[in-house]
């Protein structure tokens, strides 16, 4: 069997068996290739025998990655990549070892997750409301969801009309694994989703429209998740925000607000279909960080 197909077999597996998400299998494939083009230094896929890579190699492509300066967490990726593809094949038998198995990168200082804080978020309200057309309306619709909800940009893109209860202001997501989890939203979110679903929607409706997305493009197909974060970063630059803005700091700002308002760490996990309570308890961090603040800040026995 030819690299092509092993490759082209692998993301088989990852479409049809891990459901993994069409961004996921981008990141894997683009791993797999940069990999292959390090073997073949000129990114010949034809006959490689990927069972030939040795340690040795392993630790020299772990160098030129360090040498790249390629953070930390991208040669994570790379290495979880690839380790997954090792496994792959050799439940498949196509290789006999697995030269990443007993790879174990530096750990590097825990980022904590970047959130907006109030007065960003006013701004970008305020610049979105300002926008009566129709992709406005949209727009503040994302914003409105993003931080009302606290889905993933994955999901905002992916959100249907038929899953959205009014009424009860929740909605269906569909999460990784295409796990369903139900999530309630406010009233600023159904004011928003009110006024684009009767101005907004209608008229980015195209003849090309197909499926039952929420969110449409200026051609009337789906917008997705990249046409989100190019939304997202043109309303950071209209408000004056110089961070660099993604959707993920929504969620993150959700998650943190939840639990700087009281909400109990197992509710925040459900809401935000995490699968495990431990990727949930990054938050508390940063809400620990702020108490160590303010307590810093107001206790003048802190200091003295």
């Amino acid at each position: 069997m030819n690299t092509e197909a092993i490759v082209s077999l692998f993301m088989d597996y990852l479409r049809v068996e891990r459901q993994y998400s069409p961004d996921t299998q981008r990141a894997y494939a683009f791993d797999i290739k940069n990999f292959i083009h390090f073997l073949t230094e000129d990114g010949t896929q034809t006959m490689l025998n990927f069972g030939d890579v040795t340690n040795l190699d392993v630790r020299i492509y772990l160098s030129t990655l360090y040498e790249r300066d390629e953070k930390p967490k991208t040669i994570s990726r790379k290495v979880s990549s690839l380790r997954s593809f090792y496994q792959f094949m050799a439940r498949n038998d196509l290789v006999e070892t697995n030269p990443f198995a007993s790879v174990q990168l530096k750990k590097s200082g825990q980022h904590l997750p970047r959130f907006f804080y109030e007065v960003e978020l006013t701004k970008l309200f305020d610049v979105a409301a300002a926008d009566t057309s129709a992709s406005g309306l949209r727009n503040l619709l994302i914003l409105e969801f993003l931080y009302g909800t606290g889905v993933r940009v994955s999901e905002m893109a992916n959100l249907q009309l038929n899953l959205i209860d009014q009424k009860s202001r929740t909605v269906q997501v569909s999460g990784k694994g295409n796990k369903m989890r139900i999530v309630p939203y406010g009233r600023y979110a159904q004011k928003a989703l009110e006024h684009y679903l009767t101005h907004g929607r209608p008229a980015l409706v195209k003849t090309r429209t197909t499926g039952n997305h929420l969110l449409l493009n200026q051609r009337g197909g789906p917008l997705q998740p990249g046409g989100i974060e190019y939304v997202l970063k043109q309303l950071a630059k209209k408000a004056g925000l110089t961070q660099v803005v993604s959707a993920h700091m929504f969620r993150h700002t959700y998650a943190t607000d939840l639990l700087n308002n009281g909400a109990d760490l197992r509710t925040v996990q459900q809401l935000l279909g995490h699968s495990s309570l431990s990727t949930t308890q990054i938050y508390t961090h940063v809400t620990t960080e702020a108490l160590q603040k303010n307590y810093r800040q107001y206790f003048p026995r802190a200091t003295e």
